[in-house]
């Protein structure tokens, strides 16, 4: 598919877009295909096909920062995610010498040593601001009071869940060993896109915390989302953005996104984009997650790649005189992404069918398989099925099968085995006329009585 990909983005950003195409971006890798972007890792793949539209170096290890989050949230979505509300946890004074061992200017939403929170509270904490401090109460409570034990939880649930470029040292991204790679944020991300509440989270631009001993009056204590797409007074705003999660070390920035619309979703990643990839330095991973799916919004759609109501071949009947052939129709359209304009046109067709079938044929009779293909990758097969009836002519089929009987390999096994006999009976014959074999006498001798 990487080559299709390539092949399409570079048709339709040349042609739409006039932007250039390096050379060997045609047959290469996604990274080569414009728009040109700076993040040196990237990955977008369509969620209702859950093919790749978008590569850039998918499988390079990079500083996770911040979407570390991620699998911490993953986590105590898993475990308690119907309790939200019935728990709530009080932060560890030990925590946040961890925290400012890393860094004096680590983002948090204010949560002081010593204060409660829900479950509820420390979730959108660790994703609307990315607050550090509540990734770690999150650890510490799930991990027994045991930062290591968690972290080790991260690492196991990483692998079971297909990772293999990820690594984690600590709960929250601080540490410069958490490393992962953008096709292994993508598969965090869409385990998250499976719980309801996660969708909600993601989605807030702002959050009330509620009252704690430091705020008594509700609205008090707001949190705001990094997410600038989501924010329609942004330059960075997009509507089809469903939410996603930044990260930041160092002169470079990471987003993992959830994009919907029409009805067609993806999962994008971007990772270590420089800041002077967004020509207001920033938001470089938000400004290269827009000049990707705007482009990738506009070009391609869910389709149907086949007609079921319309015969794509016909195959030859035998025994019928009233239709030779039969046309056969598929049983699924095949809805698939494809680009907007001509898109099924660049599909590929291979039947798997006989050389022929015998009448009668009936209406919806599955007689093959077609299987469609782009450049060379499965989109996948469905059943043909006959579009029409047909009968069968007796005489023919009595015909057929008697020549099918003479012309048989039993039928020509007891012939030769018929002129056997015979040959041999004939070769006796002759050899007694020649008085080569003698007649065998009946023995003349009488028993006698005693």
């Amino acid at each position: 598919m990487k080559k299709f990909c390539a092949m399409l983005c570079a048709f339709v950003l040349v042609i739409v877009l006039g932007l250039p195409v390096a050379a060997e971006g045609i047959n290469g890798s996604a990274a080569d295909i414009a728009p040109d972007i700076m993040a040196p890792a990237a990955y977008v793949v369509n969620l209702d096909t859950n093919i790749v539209v978008y590569e850039k170096n998918s499988e390079t290890p990079l500083q996770a920062a911040s979407l570390t989050k991620m699998m911490t949230t993953l986590l105590l979505l898993e475990n308690y995610q119907d309790q939200l509300d019935t728990i709530s946890v009080t932060a560890p004074s030990y925590i946040y010498d961890l925290i400012w061992e890393k860094t004096t200017n680590a983002s948090t939403a204010d949560i002081r040593k010593g204060e409660t929170q829900t479950l509820r509270n420390l979730l959108y904490a660790m994703m609307l601001p990315s607050a550090n401090e509540a990734a770690y109460i999150v650890a510490d409570y799930m991990g027994g009071g045991s930062i290591d034990n968690f972290v080790a939880m991260m690492n196991e649930e990483a692998a079971r869940i297909g990772c293999t470029g990820t690594t984690f040292a600590d709960p929250c991204g601080l540490d410069t060993n958490n490393v992962t790679t953008a096709r292994d944020a993508y598969l965090i991300l869409r385990a998250l896109t499976s719980y309801d509440i996660f969708a909600t989270v993601v989605s807030t631009p702002s959050y009330d915390m509620g009252t704690n001993d430091r705020y008594t009056t509700p609205g008090t204590y707001v949190i705001q989302n990094t997410d600038k797409m989501l924010n329609e007074g942004s330059a960075y705003y997009r509507s089809y953005v469903r939410g996603g999660k930044t990260g930041s070390l160092g002169e470079w920035q990471n987003f993992a996104g959830w994009h919907t619309q029409d009805g067609i979703s993806y999962i994008s990643v971007v990772l270590n984009v420089p800041y002077e990839a967004d020509p207001d330095q920033a938001r470089p991973a938000l400004y290269e997650t827009a000049q990707l799916m705007d482009v990738i919004f506009d070009s391609f759609t869910i389709a149907a790649a086949l007609d079921p109501t319309q015969p794509i071949t016909e195959i030859p009947v035998d025994y019928a005189t009233q239709s030779d052939t039969v046309m056969l129709y598929p049983t699924d359209n095949m809805m698939t992404l494809l680009p907007k304009e001509g898109g099924a046109a660049l599909t590929e067709q291979t039947f798997n069918l006989p050389k022929s079938i015998a009448a009668p044929v009936r209406q919806g009779d599955v007689v093959g398989t077609v299987t469609l293909t782009i450049e060379g990758e499965v989109i996948g097969t469905t059943d043909l099925i006959a579009g029409s009836d047909v009968a069968r002519n007796q005489v023919l089929y009595t015909i057929a099968r008697v020549g099918e009987f003479f012309s048989s390999t039993y039928f020509k096994v007891v012939v030769m085995l018929t002129m056997i006999v015979v040959a041999v009976y004939a070769f006796l014959f002759v050899l007694a006329a020649l008085g080569v074999l003698k007649p065998i006498e009946k023995s003349s001798k009488k028993r006698t009585n005693k």
